[in-house]
């Protein structure tokens, strides 16, 4: 396993521990360039931003094409901890990100693989690479405890 793959997958669940320490879904990005310079990082903050959009990969992106002042994000590497949902992949295709690593599967929301695969699909203009797996079992726990506590807490109001 590519060491920096770990390396930056463990920047993410920082931001995505980061999310759930606000009781945000915890899910952190980090945006890696070709020469290996973090170019932005951020996690959920859909409820705290009141935005349905404020999932991490979108913060994330944002981030980056303000810092280089481009829309699309070339020979960029994304790392998340749970697979990007649809509206996530939608960005990253329209981004031009070379690549999406990811730590869990998402069989309810994902769109790397799960439950659509738009990696794959040619009628797409562009197609990032998929790796997942970097850190699974950290990013799974993770979001496993943390939807696990709101179950309980709800079962005690």
């Amino acid at each position: 396993m590519n060491e920096k793959h770990i390396e930056f997958m463990k920047l993410a669940l920082n931001q995505a521990k980061k999310a759930g320490q606000k009781s945000e879904v915890p899910i952190g990005a980090v945006l890696v360039a070709e020469s290996g310079e973090i170019l932005s990082l951020s996690h959920n903050q859909t409820i705290s931003l009141a935005d349905p959009t404020a999932h991490a990969e979108i913060l994330t992106l944002r981030k980056a094409a303000q810092k280089v002042l481009n829309y699309r994000l070339l020979s960029t590497t994304l790392y998340v901890t749970i697979e990007p949902c649809i509206m996530c992949m939608g960005a990253i295709v329209h981004a031009r990100v070379s690549r999406v690593v990811f730590g869990a599967y998402d069989p309810k929301w994902g769109a790397a693989g799960s439950l659509y695969n738009f990696a794959d699909d040619t009628r797409l203009n562009h197609r990032p690479e998929i790796i997942h797996g970097i850190c699974q079992d950290e990013c799974l726990t993770l979001i496993q405890d943390f939807f696990r506590a709101k179950r309980s807490n709800k079962c005690r109001t």
